[in-house]
C-alpha cells in the first residue's frame, strides 16, 4: 500500500483519539507554525507566496521531510512563507479536511492574486528535497517590478509625487530579491528594473556601474544612490526613507513594518551601518564628475555563455570520442526574441548553478553560417534558426531541447532531465564524432557530479526522491580515473541555495 495511503487511515483510525501530539517543529524553526484560527490572515491574506505543510507529528514521512522543509525554509527567508499546520491537533482536524488533506505529508502552494481576491492553492507534487521545493516556491513569486525602457522612461518618471527605485542591470531577468521587495513596497514605491543597454535612462541619472539601485524619493527631492549591500533587509531600510513597506500581513500589528518609520525624519534610525547614500542630480555631469563618483557595491551577475566560433575548436571540445557532455546553442547571426531568450536562460542557470557550487556540464553558443556547423546541423537534422541541444560523443548519445518556448523554466526543465538521466536518448549519427589524438581542452573538467549523490541523510528527506544514476552524477561511476568535484553541503546533502543577489 502507498504511504500516503498508509498515513491516511492511520489519520482515520487517529483521529477519534483525545488530544493532540505536540508540534514537529520547534518555536525556533524557520517554519512558521499555523492554525485553523491564523491560517486566513497569516497565509491566504498574505501578500507573499507561501508554502503550506500539512502534517501529522507520528508520520514518519513528515519527519523524514523535516530537514529539506527547514533549510528551504531558511533559503525562502524574507521571499515567501515556509509553513506547517499541525492536522493531528483536535482544533485543525476540521480545518485540513476543508483543505483537501487526505495522506501526510500535504504541500500546498498558496499564491496571492494580483489585485487582492482569493489566493490561488495548488499541490506541490515535486520531489521532498529542499531545492525542488525553492525553485517551486520562486516560480510562484509574484511580479510587480516594472520594465523601465528607453521608450518607457517618461511615462515611468511622469508621476513626481509617488516615490520610485530604479534597479540598473545587466541582467535581462528579474531576481527573486527584487520582486520580493516590490512586494513590500506595493503601492508605497514603483520598482523599476532597466537594462545597461537603456542608454537614455542610464544617461539621465549619470550610471557608470552596474547594478546601481537609485531612490527617487518624490516631489524635488533629488535621486539618492545606494551603495550598501545588495542583501534584503540592508535595502528594505534604504528605501524606507520614502515610505513605509507593507506588513507581512493585512492584519493591524503583525509584521516587521510595526517597527519602521516613514518619512526622512526616521531615514537615520532606519539605515543600517553598512549603508551610506548620495545624493545626485537628475539632470547628467561631465565625464571628469562622473569619474570622480563614489561606485556602488557591485555583486557577480550572470554572464553571457562562451562562444564557439570555429569548427575545428566545436569538435574538439564536443565532438570527440573522449568529449563529455556539451549543451550547444546554434543560433542565427540574425537578432530575434527567441535568440535572446535562449541565450539568457542559458545564461542564468550557469550562473545560478555556479552560485550554488555545483559542478554543470559546459555551455556554449555556436553561431550557425559556416560549413563545419552546417554540416553538424544537417546530421542531425536540426533547420531552426535556434536549436539547443546536448551532446555526449564519448557515451555517443545527443537529445535536442524541442520546446517551443526558450524561457528560463523550460529550458531549466529540460537541463534537470539531462542531468538526472531522464527521457529519452538519440544515438548520434556515424562519423560525427572524431578521433580524439589528445585530450579536449575545454575549460570544463571531466564531468563530475552535477548534483551531490545522496547520502544517508539525503536518502531520508524522501523515499519517493528519484535516486540520482551514474549518469545524473557526471558518469563518475562508470569510469574511476575521472575527477569528481568538492561540494559544500549542509546536513541535508543538498547544495546551499541562494536567492540574495539583484
Amino acid at each position: 500500500m502507498h504511504h500516503t495511503t498508509l498515513c491516511a487511515v492511520a489519520a482515520a483510525l487517529l483521529s477519534a483519539l483525545p488530544g493532540a501530539q505536540a508540534s514537529m517543529y520547534a518555536k525556533k524553526s524557520p517554519v512558521l507554525q499555523v492554525d485553523a484560527k491564523n491560517y486566513d490572515r497569516l497565509i491566504a491574506k498574505s501578500n507573499y507566496t507561501s508554502i503550506v505543510e500539512f502534517y501529522a507529528p507520528w508520520c514518519g514521512h513528515c519527519k523524514n521531510l523535516k530537514p529539506a522543509y527547514e533549510k528551504a525554509a531558511k533559503n525562502l527567508e524574507g521571499l515567501a512563507k515556509v509553513a506547517a499546520v499541525n492536522c493531528d491537533d483536535d482544533a485543525n482536524k476540521s480545518f485540513c479536511g476543508s483543505m483537501g488533506v487526505q495522506g501526510f505529508p500535504t504541500l500546498k502552494i498558496v499564491r496571492p492574486k494580483k489585485g487582492g481576491g482569493k489566493p490561488m492553492v495548488q499541490d506541490y507534487q515535486g520531489q521532498r528535497t529542499a531545492s525542488a521545493i525553492v525553485e517551486a516556491v520562486v516560480q510562484q513569486i509574484n511580479n510587480y517590478v516594472i520594465k523601465v525602457e528607453d521608450k518607457s522612461l517618461d511615462k515611468f518618471l511622469a508621476d513626481k509625487e509617488t516615490p520610485k527605485a530604479i534597479l540598473f542591470t545587466e541582467k535581462g531577468t528579474t531576481s527573486t530579491l527584487l520582486k520580493s521587495i516590490a512586494i513590500d513596497f506595493a503601492g508605497v514605491v514603483t520598482i523599476g528594473q532597466a537594462r545597461n543597454k537603456e542608454t537614455k535612462a542610464v544617461e539621465t541619472f549619470c550610471v557608470n556601474k552596474f547594478p546601481t539601485l537609485l531612490l527617487l524619493p518624490g516631489g524635488d527631492a533629488s535621486a539618492v544612490v545606494y551603495d550598501g549591500e545588495m542583501k534584503k533587509d540592508a535595502i528594505v531600510q534604504f528605501l524606507s526613507q520614502a515610505g513605509q513597506p507593507n506588513p507581512e500581513s493585512p492584519a493591524k500589528g503583525d509584521g516587521k513594518a510595526k517597527e519602521k518609520k516613514s518619512g526622512n525624519a526616521s531615514s537615520a534610525k532606519a539605515k543600517p551601518k553598512t549603508t551610506s547614500s548620495k545624493t545626485f542630480s537628475a539632470t547628467p555631469v561631465s565625464e571628469t564628475e562622473t569619474a570622480t563618483q563614489e561606485a556602488p557595491v557591485i555583486v557577480e551577475t550572470a554572464l553571457p555563455i562562451p562562444s564557439i566560433n570555429t569548427p575545428d575548436k566545436l569538435v574538439k571540445e564536443c565532438f570527440t570520442e573522449k568529449s563529455h557532455t556539451c549543451v550547444l546553442a546554434f543560433v542565427s547571426s540574425t537578432e530575434s526574441e527567441k535568440r535572446k531568450k535562449a541565450l539568457e536562460s542559458l545564461s542564468e542557470l550557469a550562473f545560478k548553478h555556479a552560485q550554488s557550487k555545483r559542478h554543470l556540464f559546459p555551455f556554449y553558443e555556436v553561431p550557425m553560417g559556416n560549413e563545419g556547423v552546417a554540416s553538424i546541423l544537417k546530421a542531425l537534422d536540426l533547420t531552426g534558426d535556434v536549436e539547443i541541444v546536448a551532446v555526449n560523443s564519448r557515451r555517443g548519445w545527443w537529445r535536442h531541447y524541442d520546446g517551443a518556448d526558450f524561457g528560463h523554466e523550460s529550458v531549466e526543465s529540460w537541463i534537470d532531465a539531462i542531468r538526472l538521466s531522464e527521457g529519452v536518448k538519440k544515438k548520434l549519427p556515424e562519423g560525427i564524432v572524431a578521433i580524439a589524438v589528445e585530450e579536449p581542452t575545454s575549460a570544463a573538467a571531466p564531468e563530475a557530479s552535477s548534483e551531490p549523490t545522496p547520502d544517508a541523510t539525503e536518502a531520508g528527506v524522501s523515499e519517493e526522491a528519484t535516486q540520482v544514476t551514474p549518469e545524473a552524477s557526471g558518469e563518475a561511476a562508470s569510469d574511476s580515473t575521472e575527477s569528481t568535484s568538492t561540494q559544500a553541503t549542509d546536513p541535508t546533502g543538498e547544495p546551499e541555495t541562494a536567492h540574495d543577489e539583484l
